[in-house]
């Protein structure tokens, strides 16, 4: 599987390939290969070839991944400037998420699969293994392109299974790099990269041979993956985004949370589906959160992401900019005001000021969907059932937060949250041990820790009488 194709970078794209973006200029900088459906036949054909071989030795699984994983270490020079030049992120985080693949293959190769007894009143002994599922595929976003690949990935290959990987088109790139990098510890079918648009990544979810779909991205296109997969009974895994509600009690410190609570929304130029989303805040501290919150979006450097200054890239593609900037219009076009930002910036690129938003009424989309962007409203509240109400009212529920002095009172407040994870006094950090899943249209399935893992495997139990 080669890296970045090489050839020289065209505006408008030609048959076989198609351009990709640098995000910082708005320019097409290199192309990828733009696979038809209908070879995915030969692929998913090698995936299933490949099986048998990956899934009878488990040492030599764990030796192979290990090695993958010291591969991916050794190419982090190449693979984060080449995920920032198609993604947009800062360096820095591109470098993190080059560590953090590497450290997930580390996680998962060193898990233990075990035998486990089953104890009951018959006369005969039960045992309980797991086999692996076979031939998988996974359907990866252009906001993590590479640890989003390696949480569906690595648990699948530890499992024993083999996978199809597709990224997005808009960030094909680094992780045609990545299977690369891979493809020199792992036997050949183990994992491979496609790259194009659709209808590939329909006709993947939908493939026969495929028995496992584990997909990132909106729940529209989840629900229609689903239905893909449904056609062959193959298992779903849906990651679908989220509208997460950070409660700010009112014994808060504003000034001590407010570097965590702007990073928590900011990272990543806010294209992170746990992100904080939305901020509520009692009425007596709005003003105080606002400004605290402003101060940090007015005077955080946007930039390239190449550029060491920088701290928040652009929007990663035109779609999301024009995405961010509707919600942002509407918004303003409420009541809203902008405390900071609330615009696009004057330059080439896709780049969009960071923007605090109050006033901002609570039945705005900007409010009650997810905007996947640098943009944050800040909604006051008078009662804490109030505020724990309003969090609640929304379809997602993946993640959210409770700030305050007194972990007692934040801890019960989290408790009603109705999401898959709740952190008090941060937001959005998630160990490779703990399971990830989300309530309502946040998604169907877990990734992350042992509960990811077995997630790409099957149960198998064998009976066999007592010794008479």
């Amino acid at each position: 599987m080669a890296p970045a194709t090489g050839r020289p970078a065209h505006s408008t794209d030609r048959g076989g390939y198609f351009a990709v973006v640098d995000p910082s200029t708005g320019e097409a900088f290199d192309e990828a290969p733009d696979r038809r459906p209908e070879e995915l036949d030969l692929v998913v054909d090698r995936a299933r070839a490949a099986w048998p071989g990956w899934r009878a030795d488990p040492a030599a699984r764990r030796t192979a991944l290990l090695a993958a994983a010291d591969a991916v270490d050794a190419a982090a020079a190449a693979l984060a400037p080449l995920l920032t030049r198609e993604q947009g992120k800062p360096l820095t985080e591109s470098h993190a998420e080059v560590a953090r693949t590497a450290a997930r293959l580390r996680y998962f190769a060193e898990l233990d699969i075990g035998a486990q007894p089953i104890t009951d009143d018959r006369p005969v002994h039960s045992r309980l293994r797991w086999r692996s599922i076979g031939a998988v595929a996974a359907i990866v976003p252009w906001n993590f392109p590479l640890q989003l690949a390696s949480a569906k990935f690595a648990p699948a290959l530890a499992a024993g299974n083999t996978m199809v990987l597709k990224p997005s088109p808009s960030t094909p790139l680094a992780t045609r790099m990545l299977g690369a990098v891979l493809a020199g510890s792992l036997p050949e079918g183990v994992l491979t990269v496609v790259t194009g648009r659709e209808p590939l990544g329909a006709r993947l979810a939908s493939h026969p041979g495929i028995r496992h779909v584990t997909f990132t991205g909106s729940a529209a296109t989840g629900r229609a993956v689903a239905a893909g997969a449904a056609a062959s009974l193959a298992r779903v895994t849906l990651e679908l985004g989220g509208n997460d509600a950070a409660i700010l009690l009112d014994d808060v410190d504003v000034e001590e949370i407010a570097d965590r609570l702007f990073w928590a929304a900011f990272r990543n130029c806010g294209q992170v589906c746990m992100a904080v989303k939305r901020v509520y805040a009692p009425a007596r501290l709005h003003n105080r959160v606002v400004e605290a919150l402003a101060h940090r979006a007015s005077t955080t450097v946007v930039g390239p992401g190449l550029d060491p200054a920088s701290r928040i890239g652009p929007v990663s593609n035109a779609p999301q900019l024009a995405r961010v900037e509707q919600r942002t219009a509407r918004a303003l076009a409420d009541g809203g005001r902008a405390a900071a930002g609330g615009h696009r910036l004057d330059r080439p690129g896709y780049f969009f000021a960071p923007t605090i938003l109050a006033d901002v009424p609570p039945d705005s989309p900007v409010v009650t969907e997810e905007q996947f962007g640098p943009v944050l409203p800040v909604l006051p509240y008078d009662s804490l059932d109030e505020a724990v109400r309003a969090a609640n009212d929304t379809g997602f529920g993946l993640g959210g937060s409770v700030w305050s002095t007194d972990l007692d009172r934040a801890a019960a407040v989290a408790e009603r949250l109705e999401c898959g994870t709740a952190w008090i006094n941060h937001h959005a950090e998630l160990s490779l041990a703990q399971p990830f899943a989300g309530a309502k249209d946040s998604g169907v399935g877990v990734a992350g820790g042992p509960w990811g893992l077995y997630g790409n495997l099957r149960p198998f139990v064998v009976h066999r009488p007592e010794e008479a």
